[in-house]
């Protein structure tokens, strides 16, 4: 097994080849540009890959997470900042709609705490492991999500 060596401010390209080392079937690299990474990985492996791309490649701030409704399945977006460099690496995971449940990075970069609760709200994407998942802004008792498209608005049909 390979030795994790921590780089503080490693390049697009030290990105792509540890990920690609590491990760070798769970991560695909969709594209680089200027200090931008995209990736996409199934939920089962978000968890892994944030602790490592938080303790090994030093992306200290989740700068967003938020939610895609695709119609057919959800989306969890992660924009993940090394504060060093400027890089900023974007993840993508699908989630089933009749399963939207997706592990929490909430306990590895704490400010992702509010973008994952924001996200249950309005998406009703649950992230296991957050350590106070509930609603923010709308009452407790709405069986609802309102950024999901087939949540209708009042007068629609």
């Amino acid at each position: 097994m390979a030795v994790n060596i921590f780089m503080e401010a490693p390049s697009e390209e030290e990105i792509t080849i540890a990920l690609k080392r590491d990760f070798a079937h769970k991560v695909v690299v969709k594209k680089t540009g200027l200090r931008r990474v995209y990736l996409s990985c199934e939920r089962d492996t978000i968890h892994s890959l944030c602790k490592y791309l938080h303790g090994v490649l030093n992306f200290e701030q989740a700068s967003s997470v938020c939610g895609v409704d695709w119609v057919d399945h959800m989306q969890v977006v992660y924009h993940l900042s090394n504060y060093f460099n400027g890089v900023m690496v974007e993840i993508t995971v699908d989630v089933p709609n009749d399963d939207p449940h997706i592990d929490s990075v909430a306990l590895i970069w704490e400010g992702a705490d509010w973008h994952e609760r924001e996200t249950y709200e309005l998406f009703g994407i649950i992230f296991d492991g957050h350590p106070k998942l509930e609603r923010l802004l709308t009452p407790q008792n709405y069986e609802f999500f309102p950024f999901r498209k087939s949540y209708k608005l009042r007068g629609q049909e």
